[in-house]
């Protein structure tokens, strides 16, 4: 440390002592910063779900997203081509370039649509009339026609739609609200998914991953069935004062060799505590018997067709009223037969999968 000699206050200060001072301000300057960027580098584990002040108001509290696998055709649902079906059996005009594709081979004919578009609302938006019922709240819409992919492989472009990139490995819409807005509750999962019972689809967990955040803000998968979470109740015969004590001490263990940067660990000892606030709130979010007679029709429960994907839709309400911040559902998986993914059968296939949803 520089020590300046003593000078009275009417004392002229050279340039040489003037930049001595300066530089001894500035010294305590970095060492602050250096003290500050260590005391951030200790663990803590404050709650990383909790809710934030986003940076203006928001009409919307929570997103829930229906996620159609394979794509429904834009020309045959809310994005009428006129000149398409103009040109129907015809082949590509050369002014169109060249078209990448997986499956189709160059001279194919074009195929126009095989539904009608009706204008619906007071917006006078153009809708299917593969979506009757979807056409009745055509005023409360907003459709974009102007998005385009940079891939026509499945997973390369689910990721591309759910990350902003083709690649896996980062973070997926769900975990960046939650990451930017936290959690309204602290008793079930921030980011919930559900996926339907034939299968996953071709991205898989990466679709709802948290790529490069920290890992508690990845999606949390439901089961499908009766029974969408397991185990909320206990099976050791453990009352809850006895589970209560068994976490703190698995808490001071893992708090024990939780390091800086081992987010992934942190994400652990948060998810059992969360696992153990949900044995009880839970059972009750998930329990469908609460809802009406009329509500269940409205969503399709009591509908052989609607049954699994309604039964989904009223999940997922009862999710964000008690402060889920976002949950993904996924219409379609597994077998192409139960997806959105129609290569020779366009008219089966959607009409099936729009009866079903």
């Amino acid at each position: 440390m520089i020590h300046a000699p003593y000078e009275s206050p009417f004392t002229v200060t050279s340039r040489r002592d003037f930049l001595t001072r300066a530089a001894n301000g500035f010294g305590a300057f970095a060492l602050a910063s250096m003290l500050a960027d260590e005391v951030s580098a200790t663990p803590h584990l404050d709650n990383s779900l909790a809710p934030q002040a986003p940076h203006f108001t928001p009409k919307a509290k929570a997103v829930i997203l229906l996620f159609m696998v394979g794509g429904p055709s834009q020309m045959e649902t809310l994005d009428p081509k006129p000149v398409l079906n103009q040109m129907h059996g015809q082949q590509m005009p050369p002014s169109f370039g060249e078209v990448k594709s997986q499956f189709v081979k160059a001279g194919t004919p074009l195929l126009g649509s095989a539904w009608t578009f009706k204008k619906h609302g007071q917006s006078g938006l153009d809708i299917s009339e593969l979506y009757p019922h979807l056409a009745t709240c055509a005023d409360d819409l907003a459709v974009i026609r102007s998005c385009y992919s940079e891939s026509f492989v499945h997973a390369p472009a689910m990721y591309e739609w759910t990350s902003g990139r083709v690649l896996p490995a980062h973070p997926s819409l769900g975990s960046w609200v939650t990451y930017g807005l936290g959690s309204e509750t602290k008793n079930l999962p921030a980011y919930c998914v559900m996926t339907q019972p034939q299968g996953l689809p071709e991205g898989g967990a990466p679709m709802w991953g948290a790529g490069y955040l920290p890992a508690v803000y990845q999606g949390t998968q439901l089961r499908n069935g009766a029974t969408p979470i397991l185990h909320l109740a206990p099976t050791n015969g453990a009352n809850r004062a006895q589970q209560g004590n068994m976490l703190k001490f698995m808490r001071r263990m893992n708090e024990a060799r939780l390091r800086p940067d081992d987010n992934e660990l942190q994400a652990r000892i948060e998810a059992y505590e969360l696992a153990f606030r949900m044995q009880q709130h839970a059972p009750e979010a998930v329990d469908l018997t609460k809802e009406t007679a009329a509500t269940k029709r409205l969503y399709g429960v009591d509908e052989k067709d609607t049954q699994e994907f309604g039964t989904r839709c009223l999940l997922a309400r009862r999710l964000v009223e008690r402060g889920v911040r976002f949950v993904t559902l996924f219409s379609g998986g597994g077998p192409v037969s139960s997806q959105w993914d129609a290569h020779d059968d366009i008219k089966g296939n959607h009409e099936q999968m729009c009866r079903w949803t």
